[in-house]
């Protein structure tokens, strides 16, 4: 079964990173988002099975939009995208209901992990 995901990211070549990674796996990215405002709204149109959110981004961070996708949907599977030495925005994400993370730059094996472990 061919799980749809949105990818979050205000950079078009990590978007596209993970769209090649997602894509190379069977996974169907049915939608991009280059920001918080963006994601919420692209969220609630297609009803994606899981969503990867990057942290940091112009007009609403990923936290931000976490959390309004939660209050939408509290079922929302929500993978936050972080660079290296963002940790405490990790942990606040994962207490905002984020199911986990993936660090850039993306190893492909590590991502594909993290989102079958979230479909699970």
């Amino acid at each position: 079964m061919c799980k749809r995901i949105l990818i979050v990211d205000d950079a078009a070549f990590m978007r596209m990173m993970i769209k090649e990674i997602l894509s190379s796996y069977g996974f169907e990215v049915v939608g991009e988002a280059h920001d918080g405002l963006m994601a919420i709204e692209k969220y609630c149109e297609l009803r994606p099975d899981l969503v990867t959110m990057d942290i940091t981004m112009p007009e609403m961070d990923g936290i931000t939009a976490l959390k309004e996708i939660k209050k939408f949907d509290p079922e929302a599977k929500v993978i936050m995208c972080s660079a290296m030495g963002q940790q405490a925005m990790v942990i606040e994400a994962i207490q905002a209901g984020a199911k986990d993370f993936i660090v850039k730059p993306f190893q492909a094996d590590r991502v594909i992990e993290v989102i079958k472990k979230t479909l699970a």
